[in-house]
């Protein structure tokens, strides 16, 4: 029976990975020339290959010991998104006002994290269920509180009291993206003694 196990990617193994968001749109060509576009998934799934990562045998027998704890692809895992992993920009760290969760109603008192991607007056939002442990900050109202706990398996922030209705609940935070691997092989290299290498090492996202 799959599990998910709370544990990341091997940070040194996963230096150079590629990858990212993944859509599917279904593109039909009429007669005109024109074509209708529509699109078959709500949200994006990202996508990776550990591959360009593995440099050494060292590197070769963390992930075996990784690959084979997994069963590999039977139990997910966390990974560190290179280009996406908190709720601001890569140069920055996160900030309690990063990403608006909702308005307070008076008795709510637990909010999911999400991020928001904005370009051109067009939005998409991302429900994140794997913040870093100890990175989540929140603000009321603009102002930053302690007053709440941060489930980092679901990524469900759970206020002390609830805010007053219209009050807005703001969050910044590191997350980790829930994959598994993509296949049930690793194809690896011995390119010279003491240097290894692996074709490919594909992830891909489990969605909740």
């Amino acid at each position: 029976m799959s599990v998910f196990h709370e544990i990341r990617f091997p940070f040194p193994v996963s230096v150079g990975a590629t990858g990212g968001p993944q859509r599917r749109t279904e593109i039909v060509p009429l007669l005109s020339g024109r074509e209708q576009r529509n699109t078959a998934w709500a949200d994006s799934r990202r996508r990776y290959d550990a591959g360009p990562g593995i440099r050494s045998l060292s590197d070769i027998h963390t992930l075996l010991a990784f690959f084979e704890a997994r069963r590999g692809p039977l139990h997910g895992f966390r990974f560190r998104d290179p280009f996406d992993n908190r709720s601001t920009a890569p140069d920055q760290g996160p900030a309690p006002t990063d990403q608006d969760l909702a308005e307070g109603d008076g008795s709510t008192t637990a909010f999911q994290l999400v991020k928001h991607y904005e370009s051109g007056g067009e939005s998409w939002t991302r429900t994140i269920t794997k913040p870093v442990d100890g990175s989540v900050r929140v603000a009321v109202d603009g102002v930053e509180t302690d007053g709440f706990s941060a489930d980092w398996t679901t990524g469900l922030v759970t206020l002390d009291a609830p805010p007053a209705s219209g009050v807005s609940v703001t969050a910044g935070f590191a997350f980790d993206v829930p994959v598994r691997f993509e296949q049930d092989r690793l194809d690896l290299a011995l390119d010279q003694p003491g240097a290894a290498s692996a074709h490919s090492i594909p992830l891909i996202e489990l969605k909740p």
